[in-house]
């Protein structure tokens, strides 16, 4: 049979997928994967889960799809409440959608809607950091600092200002981070004031930096700068907790960890574990209440968003992660997969720095380690280690270009949050085998 799919790298012979279970997959010709990256850091309560499917099934049996501007339905009613139990206090209103894009896009949206609301229609600009990412839809990539992904479609992209990331193994400002004073902090006031506090509706960032850096992790009091500032010049904080929600780096949210109370957060795949497409806005209530005390609308919203099939896949993968603990085991584990990890570090000359937090960790690699000298380009360390494992029977997350987005090599291991020590040595142990075949 030809097949007529328009792949993602059109030169890639892809191994079809047959089934999973667990932390496995398997391709139809029975050859066995371990999924150590959740697929695109997805799969939080891993693959094959039956109480998913059971709860899916039994909601398609009543109905599988109503038109969200005439019903409501009792999954998403209930997700909702779930959500806002997790979530920091204040977080108590939440508007869904379909992925992790369009949840970043319908921040952007509603920040801009809100402030028109409020009677500040010149409050547009949405301040991000460069090497982030918040999606492909022409607003998420607006925002996003990725500058491969930006390149190709630069002429159709909004002009928001980008900063420095908390990158500490590199920092972009040439500060040392044992005595540095959160200078990358100190550029996001500095582009609000440059931009006039009239003029910027919101600062976005991701918590936990994702695959454009490598599972970065700020320095201590980063966060707690950014609310701050925001506070400080009337710009909404969007948190944008795509990879990190839902348990992924031991806490509710990656926000948690700060105990910082961002103004919304974007949520999607862990939220429904792969199991549908799902994702969420989560917002404060004096959002809610400027547009129900205002207009009464908020103008956006996605054919399949408030969907009832995925709402109750979401409450069904909300409920497994907190009947089985797996937020506790992704912090408890974690820290054992990042002490395996540094004994990589210590043990081999590439390994530049180990980071991350629960079961959210990076791997950079270098040419020099006292230097921090990245590979040359050419020698595509990233695709190689990914590539390399896939064949090896492992499943990596690449992060290219992570020194500065023009270079750098690092990859991601995120594991689903079933994973054991035990599973967790057996990842290590193939990972190490895969390093010694490509160095």
């Amino acid at each position: 049979m030809k097949d007529h799919v328009f792949y993602p790298s059109l030169k890639t012979d892809y191994p079809v997928v047959d089934r999973g279970k667990g932390i496995y997959l398997w391709d139809i010709n029975g050859k066995k994967y371990i999924d150590a990256c959740s697929g695109a850091v997805v799969s939080n309560i891993g693959h094959g889960v039956e109480e998913i499917k059971d709860a899916m099934t039994k909601q398609l049996e009543q109905v599988e799809f109503a038109h969200r501007f005439k019903f409501t339905n009792g999954p998403l009613q209930q997700l909702a409440g779930m959500i806002c139990d997790m979530a920091p206090e204040g977080i108590e209103w939440v508007s869904f959608v379909s992925g992790g894009s369009e949840a970043t896009e319908t921040a952007m949206k509603m920040s801009r809607e809100y402030f028109i609301e409020k009677g500040k229609p010149t409050k547009y600009k949405i301040i991000s950091r460069w090497q982030s990412y918040h999606g492909n839809t022409l607003g998420a990539l607006s925002m996003s600092g990725n500058i491969g992904r930006r390149r190709r479609y630069a002429p159709l992209l909004a002009d928001f200002p980008h900063v420095a990331p908390p990158y500490c193994y590199r920092c972009p400002l040439g500060k040392d981070p044992k005595i540095c004073n959160l200078e990358c902090a100190q550029e996001i006031e500095n582009a609000i004031i440059k931009e006039g506090p009239e003029n910027v509706a919101a600062v976005i960032l991701e918590p936990i930096s994702g695959s454009s850096i490598g599972s970065v992790v700020p320095k201590d009091g980063y966060m707690q700068a950014v609310r701050e500032i925001c506070t400080k010049y009337d710009v909404l904080f969007i948190a944008d907790e795509v990879m990190t929600g839902v348990g992924r780096t031991g806490k509710n949210f990656a926000v948690n960890h700060w105990n910082v109370v961002p103004d919304m957060i974007c949520m999607a795949k862990g939220l429904s574990g792969g199991y549908a497409p799902l994702g969420a806005v989560a917002v404060q209530d004096f959002i809610h209440e400027t547009f129900k005390n205002g207009s009464g609308k908020f103008a956006h919203g996605f054919t399949y968003g408030s969907n009832p099939v995925a709402a109750a896949a979401g409450m069904a993968v909300v409920r497994y992660v907190r009947e089985n603990n797996l937020v506790e085991n992704s912090y408890k584990v974690g820290e054992y997969l990042l002490g395996r990890l540094n004994q990589l570090k210590d043990k081999y000359w590439f390994i530049g720095d180990v980071r991350g937090l629960g079961l959210m960790t990076g791997v950079e690699f270098v040419k020099d380690k006292e230097t921090k000298e990245p590979f040359e380009q050419a020698k595509g360390i990233t695709d190689k280690v990914v590539s390399t494992a896939l064949k090896m029977g492992l499943m990596v997350y690449g992060a290219p270009l992570c020194a500065d987005g023009t270079k750098g090599d690092a990859i991601m291991i995120t594991p689903p949050l079933i994973v054991t020590e035990q599973e967790i040595d057996m990842i290590i142990d193939a990972f190490e085998e895969v390093l010694n075949k490509i160095f």
